[in-house]
């Protein structure tokens, strides 16, 4: 029996594929590197195999200076380049009596509790985890076992939502379910295609499994 939902956040819940594509740009004008395509990036962002560093800045891991710039212009335009997709708030309020919430995220706690206090969905939820908060960020195990530990649930009763392939390795490496959903950076065949599809589908495990 499905009790707690873990939330992707970026593509799943929110359109930030803006506010990404133009802060690793951002980072590439200071490297003196030209722009990427933004369909390149949110690709790239996705791709749970590829060296992110190495791709975006020719780097063998992120720099202080390089994870400085991107919080610089992700805080300075965030509020005018992230936006929740339509339904999720009335999602999220309709399923909220018959599930605990949680979000595991990979961008930095900085980055999210901005989006998620501007738009106003923090209020969901009872515990969220970012990557700079365990030492390998999805799709390693390691958000969904902190979360886990934080309900005190067992496998079987924990589901996570989310857009990309990083997400379903996540879940697969740390042996939970996963549910896909095709409105946010990717282009699933056997995904939910809908906000209100989700809404149904989450409903009805709930009320089959009393």
């Amino acid at each position: 029996m499905i009790k707690y939902l873990i939330f992707d956040m970026d593509g799943t819940l929110i359109d930030s594929s803006e506010i990404i594509s133009n802060s690793i740009n951002y980072v590439r004008k200071k490297l003196n590197l030209e722009p990427l395509p933004k369909k390149v990036i949110i690709e790239a962002v996705n791709d749970p195999y590829l060296n992110k560093p190495k791709f975006f800045y020719n780097a063998n891991e992120y720099t202080k200076e390089q994870i400085e710039w991107f919080r610089e212009y992700y805080a300075k335009n965030h509020k005018n380049e992230v936006f929740v997709f339509t339904g999720i708030k009335e999602l999220l309020e309709d399923i909220k009596p018959y599930f605990r919430l949680s979000l595991a995220t990979n961008a930095y706690r900085s980055s999210a509790m901005e989006i998620l206090t501007h738009l106003d969905l923090l209020k969901y939820f009872e515990i969220v985890v970012c990557a700079d908060e365990v030492e390998n960020p999805k799709p390693a195990p390691d958000m969904i076992f902190k979360i886990i530990d934080f309900f005190k649930c067992k496998k079987d009763e924990i589901l996570l939502i989310g857009d990309g392939k990083t997400d379903e390795e996540a879940a697969k490496n740390a042996g939970i379910k996963f549910l896909k959903v095709n409105w946010g950076f990717s282009d699933y065949k056997d995904a939910l295609n809908s906000v209100e599809e989700l809404k149904n589908y989450l409903l009805s495990i709930n009320k089959n499994s009393k």
